[in-house]
C-alpha cells in the first residue's frame, strides 16, 4: 500500500512539533516560538520545491509567524506574492499547494496577491499590520524586495498610529476595559500580549527597531526596564504555549478548566491561604498590570514623536505645568530633588479634572520614582499630610487613586494594599481582584457625592451630603478588604491596619476608631438585612445596640451599599437596596428613642385603610382578614402590603381554593406574589418547585398562618437571567399556573436538578448547614451557604416537608453563584437533639 503524498513531510512536522513540545515541557525554553517557526519554514520551503511553484512567485510569512513567533495552536499566516494575476495553470498549482499544506498538517491562513493588490488591501489596518511584519520565506527575493520598498513608500506612520490606537481601544472595550476577568484572554485582554505587540508596531512606525532593546536605545525606557518588560513578555508567551499544549488546540482564554493544571505545570503549589490556581492568576494579573502601565507610557511617548507638541506650556505652580492638556513636571529631575512631588502630582491631577493624563516623560519619572516610596518616605509627616490632603479633595479622588495604583505608587505607599494587588477571590460572587474591588467600592462611595447622580441612590446622596468628613469613608473603603488572603477574619485584621494608618496620619481618636469600626463591621449590615427578620423589633434593637449612634449608622449604610455594588453586577438589586433602607430607617428610629417605625400597629392599620379607600373600598374591607391575624403579621408587613393583600382577599377569606395574586414589586425589580390557601405541609415545597421550574429565584418569603388555618404567604421573586419577559402576560401566567400547582388533588411536579457552573466545578465552594435556636425564641434558624444551582431551594423545602417542619420566614440571598439562605422554622422534630441532627444531615445530603 503506497504512502499518501507528502507523508514524510507530515511526519517531519508532527515529530518536530512533538520534540519541541517535549523540550519545552522539560524546561520552558525561550526558543520554542522561533524554532517552531523555523520548522514550519523548512516544511513550506520543501513543499514549494516539490510542487514546483513558479520561480517568479514569492512566499512570505506575515502576522505572528512573520515575527518568527509561532505558538503551538496558532494559524500559519502566509502571503503568496505574484508579479501578475495567475494563469489558469498557475492557479491550479497554487490550489494544489494550499491543499498540500493542509495535508501535511499546516493550518494556514493564506492570501495570494500581486504587489498592487497588497498595497490596495493595506488600507485595512489589520492587513497593514500583517504586512508590516512580512518576512521572506522562499521564492523570488527581488519581488519581495519590491513589495517591501513600495509598502514602506506608502506607509503613513501617523495614520497607522491613529488606526492602531482605535483598534486597541475597541479591543479593550470588548473586555470591559478590564484585565481582571476571572478567565482573561492571554492575547487580547487589556494587559495581554497584544498590548505589547501594539507597542512594537507603533515603535516600528516611528522608525524604532530592535524590540525592547531598541526602545531602550531610543531613550523611552531604561535598559533595566526593557529587560523587565522582555521578561514579562516571555512569561506570558510561555503561559500561552503551555495553554495551547494543554488544550491541544488554539486556546487563549485562561479558563477555569486549565488554571489548576497550568499551575501544576509551572510548579506552583498551595499555600495555607491560596490554591495553586489562585497563585497562578495573581502572577498573571500582576504581569498584566505592568503591561498596561508600559503600554500607557510608551504609547504616549511614541505619540509625542509622531505628533510633536508645539504649543507653549501653561504653568500651574512652581513644579507643574500643563502641556497639550497633559500634566508635566517643570523639571526633569523634580521627583529626585523633591520626593514629596510624587504625591503632590496626584493632588494637582485631582484638582484639574479636565486633564487627559500625564506627559510621557513625567509618567516615566513617576513610575521610576515609585521606588523612592519606602518606610522612611511613608514615615515622613509631610508625606502623610499630603496623602490626607489628596483624600480631602472635592473632586478627582477616584481618578487620582486609580492613576496612583496603575503606575505602582499606591501599593508602595500602603504596603498592605500592594500585597493584595492581583489577588483573585474565588468565592463565587466577587468578579474583581481584591485591589480592583477596593477601588471600585471607593468609587461607589465617591459617586454618592456627585449631585448629578443623586437619583441613583437618593438616601445615600442625602446622607453623604451631611457627613462631616467623607475622607473617613474613603479610608474605610481602602481598608475594608485589605487583609484578604492572610488567614483569619479579614475584617478584624483590616481594622487593626486601618486604626494604625489613621493614627499615623494624625486623625484624632474618634475618627480613627470610626474608620476601624467600619472596617470591622463592614459585613454586618448586609448580613442583618439579608438574613434576619428586620420586621422583628428585637432584631432592630440588637443591631442598634451594635451601631451605637447616628453617625456610625450613616457611615455603615454608605459603605455597605458601596461594597455590595462593588462585588459583581449580578449581586446588587433593588430588593437588597430596599432591605438596607428599611434597616437603616428602623435603626435610626430606634436610636432616636422611638419604636414607632416597627411597632405602631394602629398607625399602620390606619394608613392601610386610607390606601384601601383610594380604590373605593369601605374602611371595614380589611376587617374580615385582620380578625384572623395576630400582632406579628402587622409588624412584618408595611401599610402598602397590608392594603394590597386586604384588597386582593376582600370577601374571599374563606375560599377553599388557592388564591394567587401577583404584581410588580414595589421595590422596583421583580414581582411580588401573594398566596392565600388552606395551610398544609407541602405548600412551601410546591411554591418553591413552581418558581424553580420557571427559573425564577425567590428573594424573600414571609409566611404567616392565620388563626382560622390559612396560609398567607408573600414572596419577592426575580428573574436573574433578565429574559425580558412581558410582565402583564407573565403576572397572569403566575397567577393561573401557580394556583393549579397548589391544587392538593394534583401530584407535586418534579423539579430538574440544576448543574453546577464551570466556575463552581473548578473552584468548589464548601457547603455549610447550621441549625440553631433564633435569638428571639420564636423557633429555630436554619442557615445554608453553598454554590447555587437550579432547584436548590426546592430540595431544601422537600427536606423540611418530610420532617414536618414549617417555614415562617425565609431570606434567600443569591451572591453571584453562591447562595446564603436563612429559614426561620418551627416543628416538633426540632425539639430533640436527634431530630435536629437528622434534619441537618438530610439537608446537607440534599445540597450535594
Amino acid at each position: 500500500m503506497s504512502k499518501p503524498p507528502f507523508a514524510d513531510l507530515r511526519e517531519r512536522l508532527k515529530s518536530g512539533r512533538a520534540d519541541l513540545a517535549a523540550a519545552f515541557l522539560r524546561k520552558s525554553t525561550a526558543h520554542y516560538l522561533s524554532r517552531h517557526a523555523a520548522l514550519v519554514d523548512s516544511v513550506l520551503i520543501e513543499l514549494s520545491a516539490r510542487l514546483a511553484l513558479p520561480p517568479t512567485f514569492c512566499l512570505a510569512a506575515v502576522g505572528g509567524y512573520g515575527r518568527g513567533e509561532l505558538f503551538p495552536g496558532s494559524d500559519v499566516d502566509v502571503l503568496m506574492v505574484l508579479p501578475h494575476d495567475p494563469t489558469p495553470d498557475q492557479q491550479a498549482t497554487l490550489e494544489n499547494w494550499v491543499q498540500a499544506c493542509w495535508d501535511v498538517g499546516l493550518e494556514i491562513g493564506h492570501s495570494v496577491r500581486t504587489v498592487d493588490a497588497c498595497l490596495a488591501e493595506a488600507a485595512d489596518i489589520t492587513v497593514e499590520t500583517n504586512l508590516l511584519e512580512a518576512r521572506f520565506v522562499c521564492g523570488a527575493a527581488d519581488l519581495f524586495d519590491e513589495f517591501g520598498r513600495r509598502f514602506q513608500a506608502r506607509f503613513d506612520p501617523q495614520h497607522f498610529f491613529d488606526g492602531k490606537l482605535a483598534e486597541q481601544q475597541a479591543r479593550h472595550a470588548r473586555f470591559d476595559d478590564s484585565a481582571y476577568k476571572l478567565e482573561p484572554n492571554l492575547k487580547d485582554s487589556p494587559g495581554g500580549l497584544r498590548d505589547l505587540h501594539t507597542v512594537h508596531w507603533l515603535a516600528q512606525a516611528c522608525g524604532i527597531l530592535g524590540g525592547w532593546s531598541g526602545i531602550a536605545r531610543a531613550g523611552l525606557l531604561t535598559h533595566a526596564e526593557a529587560r523587565r518588560i522582555a521578561r514579562e513578555e516571555r512569561t506570558l508567551s510561555a503561559l500561552r504555549i503551555h495553554l495551547h499544549l494543554l488544550a491541544k488546540r488554539r486556546e487563549d482564554r485562561l479558563a477555569f478548566d486549565y488554571q489548576t493544571e497550568l499551575a501544576a505545570r509551572l510548579g506552583l503549589t498551595a499555600t495555607p491561604h491560596r490554591r495553586p490556581g489562585e497563585r497562578l492568576m495573581q502572577g498573571y494579573y500582576r504581569a498584566a498590570k505592568l503591561i498596561q502601565r508600559v503600554n500607557d507610557i510608551l504609547i504616549q511617548s511614541l505619540r509625542v514623536r509622531l505628533f510633536p507638541v508645539t504649543a507653549p506650556p501653561e504653568p500651574i505652580d512652581a513644579d507643574f505645568q500643563l502641556r497639550a492638556n497633559l500634566l508635566e513636571a517643570r523639571a526633569a529631575d523634580l521627583f529626585e530633588h523633591k520626593p514629596d512631588a510624587l504625591l503632590r502630582a496626584f493632588i494637582v491631577y485631582a484638582q484639574h479634572p479636565t486633564l487627559a493624563g500625564f506627559e510621557p516623560a513625567t509618567l516615566r519619572a513617576l513610575w521610576r520614582g515609585s521606588t523612592r516610596i519606602d518606610a522612611a518616605f511613608r514615615a515622613d509627616p509631610l508625606h502623610r499630610a499630603l496623602f490626607m490632603t489628596l483624600l480631602r479633595q472635592p473632586v478627582g479622588i477616584t481618578r487620582a487613586l486609580r492613576a496612583m495604583h496603575r503606575y505602582g505608587l499606591l501599593g508602595r505607599y500602603i504596603p498592605a494594599f500592594g500585597r493584595v494587588v492581583g489577588q483573585m477571590q474565588h468565592d463565587l460572587f466577587h468578579v474583581y481582584t481584591v485591589d480592583e474591588h477596593i477601588l471600585t467600592v471607593l468609587r461607589n462611595v465617591r459617586r454618592f457625592t456627585v449631585p448629578n447622580l443623586a437619583h441613583e441612590f437618593p438616601l445615600a446622596s442625602r446622607l453623604i451630603a451631611t457627613f462631616d468628613k467623607p475622607e473617613l469613608l474613603y479610608l474605610a473603603a481602602l481598608f475594608h478588604d485589605i487583609a484578604k488572603g492572610r488567614g483569619g477574619d479579614h475584617s478584624e485584621l483590616g481594622a487593626v491596619d486601618a486604626r494604625r494608618f489613621c493614627r499615623q496620619h494624625q486623625l484624632d481618636k474618634a475618627d480613627s476608631e470610626l474608620v476601624a469600626w467600619l472596617v470591622d463591621m463592614h459585613l454586618v449590615m448586609s448580613r442583618t438585612s439579608q438574613k434576619e427578620d428586620i420586621s422583628d423589633p428585637a432584631v432592630i434593637a440588637a443591631f442598634a445596640a451594635r451601631v451605637g449612634d447616628m453617625r456610625r449608622l450613616a457611615a455603615l449604610y454608605l459603605l455597605t451599599v458601596a461594597d455590595i455594588r462593588g462585588t459583581s453586577p449580578k449581586v446588587w438589586n433593588a430588593w437588597k437596596g430596599k432591605l438596607l433602607e428599611d434597616l437603616y430607617h428602623a435603626t435610626r428610629a430606634r436610636l432616636a428613642g422611638s419604636d414607632a417605625a416597627v411597632a405602631d400597629i394602629a398607625a399602620r392599620q390606619n394608613e392601610a385603610r386610607v390606601n384601601l379607600a383610594l380604590y373605593g373600598l369601605p374602611a371595614s374591607a380589611a376587617d374580615a382578614l385582620w380578625a384572623h391575624l395576630d400582632e406579628r403579621y402587622f409588624v412584618r408587613f408595611d401599610a402598602r402590603d397590608m392594603a394590597w393583600q386586604a384588597r386582593m382577599l376582600w370577601r374571599r377569606t374563606d375560599s377553599a381554593d388557592a388564591i394567587v395574586r401577583a404584581r410588580l414589586s414595589p421595590a422596583g425589580e421583580g414581582i411580588q406574589v401573594l398566596v392565600y390557601t388552606p395551610d398544609r405541609a407541602d405548600l412551601f415545597a410546591r411554591i418553591c418547585g413552581f418558581f424553580a421550574r420557571i427559573q425564577y429565584t425567590i428573594l424573600e418569603a414571609k409566611i404567616h398562618t392565620t388563626r382560622n388555618g390559612y396560609a398567607l404567604d408573600s414572596f419577592q421573586v426575580m428573574d436573574l437571567a433578565n429574559r425580558g419577559i412581558h410582565y402583564r402576560d407573565f403576572l397572569n401566567f403566575v397567577e393561573y399556573e401557580l394556583a393549579r400547582d397548589l391544587d392538593p388533588a394534583r401530584p407535586m411536579q418534579p423539579v430538574p436538578r440544576g448543574r453546577l457552573s464551570r466556575h463552581q466545578r473548578h473552584h468548589p465552594y464548601p457547603t455549610t448547614v447550621r441549625l440553631e435556636a433564633d435569638a428571639q425564641g420564636h423557633g429555630h434558624m436554619l442557615s445554608i451557604t453553598c454554590a447555587d444551582r437550579g432547584g436548590l431551594l426546592f430540595a431544601v423545602a422537600e427536606v423540611l416537608m418530610r420532617h414536618d417542619v414549617n417555614v415562617y420566614a425565609a431570606k434567600i440571598d443569591t451572591l453571584g453563584e453562591r447562595v446564603e439562605d436563612t429559614f426561620l422554622i418551627r416543628g416538633t422534630a426540632l425539639q430533640t437533639p436527634a431530630g435536629r441532627e437528622a434534619l441537618e444531615a438530610e439537608t446537607i445530603e440534599a445540597l450535594k
